[in-house]
């Protein structure tokens, strides 16, 4: 009895699952019957329309094609009009000129027959009728105005539903990606004359393979681009790689998906770090300002939090938000030291940043740390910090600070400030951002990863990172403060950076050299190393590697 009753309960079960699903097949089925209806209705319409801009397309054409014809019979109509009132007053003048002449053969008088043949002939030779042309000017043809619609008839007769496009093929090649933008080029892989537009998706990675189902970021959208190339700007690059792929569509359907293409995106993305910077500092994620304030307010606050039993963070200061774990924790920056750090490491590879001061600025510093900066240090007084220094409160001074030494630097302080780290190379370059001309260099070799640094008094700074720009090296500069001529034919230098003496042979073409100090010496470069070559660039003469020098054309 128990059995049936639980093999009656199992039955009972199955088929409520069972009738739960049909009833939900059904409604899908109604619901598609609906959706099939609507369909249907917008295809028609759409066929409509399609058919009334057609129809009206040959109506119009057939206006004007009757207006040319009649335009073409009004011309020749005209003509003929005027040929017939032409040899009509010929005729007339003809006619009168031969009854005066039929006249004159009855005349007796030879005097008067004489003077009467010549009238008559003076006025035939200026007669109309001898000059008058008695071929019509137009003819009653109009041939050329026939029309003839078969290949029309055919391809109207030929005309389908629109077919899928087919999938666009990226150009890799044509492909750039530069300063948190891409451009992206694709083609047909043949001529489709009914596309209408394309559909560009792409999504961040740090996996340089094939796109992953799983795992990965969203894609995002770009529709109805009308060209086969389009840019992709306002791009943040926080991952290693781009997914990217295109779809061509036409009025009725999208088609296949081009292979995807995956981008590396060279690029070093960094905030400002909130959590340690002084508290004199207000802080976003690429601006950082000044605030005289801010340590007075601060306490203010401390003492409130601890007086609030609720504990309650702020919540641009909570610790529990993803960035602020990411950086970790160290002790806030205080007394002198107005200092504010980037939250992303370099640990190798060649990056590059820009910092636009405002223009109320008094002190600001710019540049690189180990991780091991106290608190209490300032940027550039210490062996683990590089930088340079702008300094306008009174007057106006520009250097770069390494190990507490500075070296003034005798240019003028531009509007933004480039800063390039090759961390492998051993190289720091400062430079100015919008001519890209040389500040100044450090070179050393970096055992610890480095920290981008901030240090600012008074005024405002804007940090702009994701920028990918790597300098030519013919646009490199060389750190000399002391110049001496060997010989007639040859120039020494001293390098701060590598503390060492180069000569270099001296022609006559001219050309300028940089020297990153007061002294521009006109020369051409032909260096030692390779008998007989000449270079564009200052070379070292014992181990032909390149060394940078910033020189032009006089």
């Amino acid at each position: 009895m128990d059995e049936e009753r639980e093999t009656l309960q199992r039955i009972v079960s199955t088929l409520v699952n069972k009738n739960d699903e049909i009833r939900n097949f059904i409604d899908m089925l109604n619901h598609t019957l609906s959706n099939l209806q609507v369909n249907s209705f917008h295809a028609i319409s759409e066929l409509n329309e399609e058919f009334d801009g057609l129809y009206s397309v040959l109506h119009e054409m057939k206006e004007s094609m009757a207006n040319t014809i009649q335009q073409e019979e009004a011309r020749k109509i005209q003509a003929l009009q005027d040929q017939l009132r032409q040899c009509s007053c010929a005729l007339e003048n003809s006619e009168e000129l031969l009854e005066l002449a039929v006249r004159s053969l009855d005349i007796k008088d030879p005097v008067e027959l004489l003077e009467a043949a010549r009238l008559i002939k003076d006025s035939v030779t200026v007669a109309s009728a001898f000059r008058l042309s008695l071929k019509p000017k137009v003819s009653d043809s109009m041939t050329h105005m026939m029309v003839d619609f078969t290949l029309e008839k055919q391809m109207l007769q030929a005309v389908k539903f629109l077919p899928v496009p087919k999938a666009p093929e990226i150009d890799v090649a044509a492909c750039l990606v530069a300063d948190n933008c891409i451009t992206m080029s694709w083609r047909m892989p043949e001529e489709d004359s009914r596309i209408d537009h394309f559909v560009l998706e792409y999504r961040k990675t740090n996996f340089d393979g094939p796109p992953r189902l799983k795992g990965e970021q969203r894609w995002e959208l770009v529709d109805y681009i009308k060209a086969t190339q389009y840019t992709l700007s306002g791009l943040k690059f926080d991952t290693k790689y781009m997914n990217l792929r295109v779809q061509a569509c036409n009025k009725a359907v999208a088609g296949e998906y081009s292979d995807p293409v995956t981008l590396e995106t060279k690029a070093f993305v960094f905030s400002l770090d909130s959590t340690s910077s002084h508290l004199n500092l207000k802080v976003e994620d690429t601006y950082v300002e000044w605030d005289s304030t801010g340590g007075k307010s601060q306490e203010k606050i401390k003492g409130k939090e601890n007086k609030n039993t609720s504990n309650t963070a702020s919540p641009k200061r909570s610790t529990n938000s993803p960035r602020a774990s990411a950086r970790g924790s160290r002790d806030r920056f205080a007394g002198e030291s107005y200092t504010v750090l980037g939250d992303t490491a370099i640990e190798s590879g060649q990056h590059y940043w820009e910092v636009r001061a405002q223009k109320d600025c008094k002190s600001y510093s710019v540049g690189v740390t180990y991780r091991n900066l106290g608190k209490f240090d300032q940027l550039g007084k210490t062996n683990s910090s590089w930088c340079i220094h702008i300094n306008s409160w009174l007057q106006a001074t520009f250097s770069a600070k390494h190990n507490n030494k500075a070296k003034t630097l005798d240019i003028p302080i531009p509007d933004r400030i480039g800063v390039y780290c090759d961390f492998d190379g051993g190289q720091l370059s400062f430079y100015n951002a919008s001519s890209k001309a040389l500040l100044h260099t450090f070179r050393t070799k970096f055992t610890q990863p480095l920290l981008p640094g901030f240090m600012i008094w008074f005024g405002g700074l804007t940090v702009t990172t994701g920028l990918q720009w790597t300098p030519d090296q013919e646009f490199l500069g060389i750190n000399c403060y002391k110049l001496s001529f060997a010989a007639s034919s040859s120039l020494g230098l001293w390098c701060t950076d590598t503390r060492a003496d180069w000569h270099l042979r001296v022609t006559t073409h001219p050309l300028v050299l940089d020297l990153g100090c007061s002294a521009a010496v006109p020369l051409q470069i032909s260096l030692c190393g390779k008998k007989g070559d000449v270079y564009n660039q200052l070379m070292c003469c014992e181990n032909h590697e390149y060394f940078p020098a910033l020189y032009k054309n006089i």
